[in-house]
């Protein structure tokens, strides 16, 4: 008969050594049995599971969203934008370079140019000495590209979540971003497209200066044009991380749409997600593909932004966020939400970043 547990002279040491590291775990055990550590537990299930399901649960429904195949005819509208960095304005670029980005557009459907010209200073005002070669790349653009518009690109960073930058509540601000429009479409720009971050969804002076921003578009028969933040992908989100972080990130639907109906162009940028897998963010531009298109009238040019960059970071990971995927989940979004609508395409950010890879993405899934 084997001897008992414990009894075995060689055995012995080992056991009671056993015993003794036992022991506390289990005076452990009873005292996370002590009626409030039961309620503890409880409440930081409880947490974990409020936290946990909601973002699973929006992951299989982003998966969902990425699955089927686009519907025929969700192609190219020929109402395409890229954005140009500053260099084609100041100096950097040739008329070489002017000729070999004609090659590279022949044959797509980019139709604006969106080119760097500011930044704007802090109080709305623009220095002339920001777009020194503004007429000489539009008269080579007019020349090697016809039909494509130059747009004059403007932004700031607004003072919303910090002590510096542009202030929009501040009417002689407006009115200086105003006069900065009518400075760079005297130098020959035919649009102008502005990209404020961060723009806090419900924002009413931005409403008041695109008021005012395209009575002096309209006047003079061109372009106004915004880039725009991405729209709550659900209820509450936006207030949730609005609390945790004093970062909002998202746009309201409803705010989303009364932009868009105060300019000609409004491209989302969609991108900077953080998703982890190109499956998510495919099935998230088609969701923000389709909430978009319920609030954007007929009148205005709605373009989803490409990732044309390759930034590996908290917000972007270059292996999820591509552009195949983003192309992909924009014509998802087309097909299931108004597959017909003309005024539909896509906006490539940014040209001084991008791979050949992007670009067949975008010819293959886009143009073809």
């Amino acid at each position: 008969m084997d001897p008992e547990p414990g009894t075995d002279p060689e055995a012995g040491t080992d056991a009671r050594q056993t015993r003794r590291r036992v022991a506390p775990a289990r005076r452990i055990v009873r005292v996370w049995r002590h009626p409030r550590l039961r309620w503890a537990r409880r409440i930081a299930l409880g947490v974990v599971i409020l936290l946990v399901v909601p973002v699973l649960g929006a992951g299989v429904a982003l998966r969902v969203n990425y699955a089927g195949d686009p519907g025929g005819g969700t192609q190219s509208r020929d109402r395409d934008a890229l954005w140009l960095g500053h260099a084609w304005i100041d100096g950097r670029k040739t008329g070489a370079d002017v000729t070999a980005l004609a090659r590279r557009l022949g044959g797509t459907g980019i139709r604006d140019l969106y080119v760097h010209a500011g930044p704007l200073e802090h109080d709305g005002s623009l220095p002339v000495s920001a777009y020194p070669r503004a007429e000489w790349l539009i008269r080579a653009v007019h020349r090697e590209l016809p039909g494509v518009r130059v747009q004059a690109w403007l932004g700031d960073v607004l003072a919303g979540e910090g002590p510096e930058g542009l202030r929009l509540e501040r009417e002689e601000t407006r009115a200086a971003v105003v006069g900065s429009t009518e400075q760079v479409l005297g130098a020959g720009f035919e649009g102008v497209h502005f990209d404020l971050e961060p723009l806090h969804s419900d924002d009413q002076d931005y409403l008041s200066l695109l008021d005012a921003l395209h009575t002096v578009t309209r006047d003079r028969g061109v372009a106004l044009s915004v880039a725009a933040h991405q729209i709550d992908p659900f209820p509450a989100a936006n207030s949730v991380r609005g609390a945790l972080t004093g970062h909002p990130k998202w746009w309201t639907q409803e705010y989303f749409g009364q932009v868009a109906r105060r300019v000609d162009q409004i491209a989302l940028m969609s991108y900077d997600t953080a998703l982890p897998l190109e499956s998510l963010y495919g099935g998230y531009v088609a969701q923000q593909t389709s909430l978009a298109l319920e609030v954007t009238p007929e009148s205005t040019d709605l373009l989803m932004g490409l990732p044309f960059f390759h930034d590996d970071d908290m917000s972007h990971h270059e292996d999820a966020e591509t552009a195949g995927a983003a192309v992909r989940g924009a014509r998802l979004g087309l097909s299931r939400t108004d597959r017909d609508r003309e005024r539909f395409g896509v906006a490539l950010y940014i040209d001084f970043a991008a791979e050949e890879s992007d670009w067949a993405a975008y010819r293959e899934g886009w143009v073809s």
